[in-house]
């Protein structure tokens, strides 16, 4: 599903992006566009990214 429209961003992408370490809007932001220019998509991508932490923690285990 598309969530920014003006940068053609879809929810796969914003899950990826976390997969590979971002961790916030402004990580996803850097990475993919997200956000920075009508705005209207900050919110949806905001819960998607929350989600994926809750399923993808994003620390590394320590022996």
């Amino acid at each position: 599903m598309y969530v920014c429209l003006c940068h053609a961003v879809t929810d796969t992408q914003i899950k990826e992006a976390v997969s590979q370490g971002d961790s916030s809007l402004n990580d996803v932001k850097k990475r993919l566009g997200v956000g920075d220019q009508c705005g209207k998509c900050v919110k949806m991508a905001t819960q998607i990214i929350q989600r994926q932490l809750d399923v993808e923690p994003n620390y590394y285990e320590v022996a």
